[in-house]
């Protein structure tokens, strides 16, 4: 089955993939639909799942503060069509919420995927930045799309690689790319949420034959505030990635994404399945 194209009216392609409309009276249930533009193997991509769960949380009119954490688990395949998210907030106080999401499809709400996101009033305190960005050259002044055409939602980001490949085999899956999206948009936290899932998996690096690989769990760390991700504009993200241990059937890579002036944007830690 074809996944629907919700790309229309001249909208970006993320943001009419992150699209949600109340789904009855209130904000805590709201409706979406997959996206042919995001499309992968089986599947939406992960990364705008994990967009448009986030989504949820930035329309709730109560939220407070950017968000802070976003942790997406994948039960299940989403499938091809419309969904819903429904909403609740678990807690919340002066400075911090913590909200939980289920994206559910079907009969019964089966739930495909499901997140936690904490947000946060960011206040005027005492502030260090101990992670430095990698020595690298800045990026050419225009570079092409990711090579390939499928899956589909590879086209709708620019990469220009700096160190370390696409396939294996490698002796490390160490790599540092120069991102952004595809047409140019403004980056705000639903996109950079997307693109913490945009590395390739690392296991394509170390290995010299293709495996199937699904992700498990993902999770993001915003650093930066509504001002951090203004000044960003649409200029490319330098991103780096690696894995750490491949066993069991399981891996996991950790990811960081810098902005302008070397400014940490985000942290992205993911635990994949895979087989041989």
């Amino acid at each position: 089955m074809a996944a629907p194209d919700a790309v229309g009216g001249g909208a970006h392609p993320l943001d009419a993939a992150i699209r949600l409309a109340p789904a009855g009276a209130g904000h805590r249930r709201l409706r979406g639909a997959t996206s042919e533009a995001y499309w992968n193997s089986v599947g939406p991509f992960g990364g705008i799942t994990a967009a448009v769960m986030l989504q949820a949380v930035m329309q709730q009119p109560d939220r407070i503060g950017p968000p802070l954490s976003l942790t997406v688990n994948f039960p299940a395949a989403v499938q091809a069509g419309g969904f819903d998210i429904v909403v609740r907030l678990l807690r919340g106080g002066r400075t911090t919420q913590h909200w939980a999401l289920d994206l559910v499809q079907g009969d019964g709400d089966q739930p495909m995927a499901s997140a936690l996101v904490a947000c946060g009033v960011r206040r005027p305190v005492w502030s260090d930045r101990e992670a430095r960005p990698p020595a690298l050259p800045p990026p050419p002044p225009d570079f092409g799309p990711r090579p390939g055409a499928f899956p589909v939602w590879l086209r709708h980001y620019r990469e220009h690689v700096v160190r370390g490949g696409l396939f294996g085999p490698a002796p490390d899956s160490e790599s540092a790319a120069w991102v952004v999206d595809h047409p140019p948009r403004p980056l705000d936290y639903p996109a950079l949420a997307a693109m913490c899932d945009a590395f390739f998996p690392r296991l394509f690096m170390r290995h010299a034959a293709p495996m199937p690989v699904a992700t498990v769990s993902l999770n993001v760390y915003f650093h930066g505030d509504d001002a951090a991700m203004a000044a960003q504009g649409c200029q490319p993200l330098l991103t780096e990635a690696r894995g750490q241990v491949y066993e069991g059937g399981f891996f996991d890579q950790e990811g960081r994404l810098w902005g302008e002036a070397g400014r940490l944007l985000a942290t992205t830690h993911q635990v994949v399945w895979y087989r041989d």
